[in-house]
């Protein structure tokens, strides 16, 4: 099957070549397009993914002229998505592609329409930042009170729907707000949900980590809005 792997890009000029090349090398025998969503990056960014595209053909760009964030690029990258499945990959290194069998397996056997990662039960990750787990854990439970589905991680970054999936899915969450409200919408839609053990390799605020505290309060109430709004 083709797999579109959407990368929402911002300010990650230390990175971004590694994640590119590593998606491109992923242990898998589907048909790859990347979909890079640069989102106004001010750091060279936008000049390494040119040159990568230039190099080559499954890298397709996007530019944001101004800055508008994560969800933002979700919604252009998946838009221009032409794959049978579409996954979101973030240019920082803390997700690694290795992983892609284990995200497509339960699609790729038609079991499930959606496939969340979970950096909780049982792969190897770094060990960082105790109260960020906390909050996890905390807008996790909130999440699938709401949600009625039980997973383990509803922030994880890796995300794999079929586009099917996506065509029915209205984003309206600009920042890092889109997790929660993809996955509340996933479970208005009845969809079938797997969720699969993945890696992760966090990095500090020093080596450029972006979400803050800021982002888990706004978190807890696109949970709220999205179990009952559009």
């Amino acid at each position: 099957m083709k797999v579109s792997v959407v990368m929402p890009v911002y300010n990650e000029a230390a990175t971004v070549r590694e994640a590119v090349r590593r998606v491109l090398a992923a242990p898998i025998q589907d048909t790859i397009e990347l979909v890079a969503v640069d989102d106004a990056s001010t750091d060279g960014s936008a000049a390494i993914l040119a040159e990568l595209a230039a190099e080559e053909p499954r890298v397709r760009v996007l530019r944001h002229e101004k800055n508008a964030g994560k969800g933002a690029a979700l919604r252009t990258g998946f838009a221009a998505a032409t794959g049978e499945v579409v996954l979101v990959q973030d240019a920082d290194l803390e997700y690694d592609p290795a992983d892609y069998p284990r995200l497509l397996a339960p699609l790729r056997d038609g079991r499930a329409d959606v496939v969340i990662g979970s950096r909780f039960i049982g792969e190897t990750h770094r060990v960082i930042y105790f109260w960020h787990y906390v909050a996890n854990r905390f807008l996790t439970l909130v999440s699938c009170m709401l949600s009625g589905l039980n997973l383990t991680d509803m922030e994880a970054g890796y995300k794999a729907f079929r586009r099917e999936v996506l065509q029915k899915i209205k984003i309206r969450s600009n920042r890092f707000g889109v997790e929660p409200e993809l996955i509340q919408k996933v479970a208005r839609g009845q969809w079938r949900v797997y969720e699969v053990a993945i890696a992760y390799y966090g990095r500090t605020y020093a080596e450029g980590k972006k979400i803050t505290w800021r982002d888990g309060l706004a978190a807890l109430w696109h949970i709220i809005r999205y179990r009952i709004a559009d």
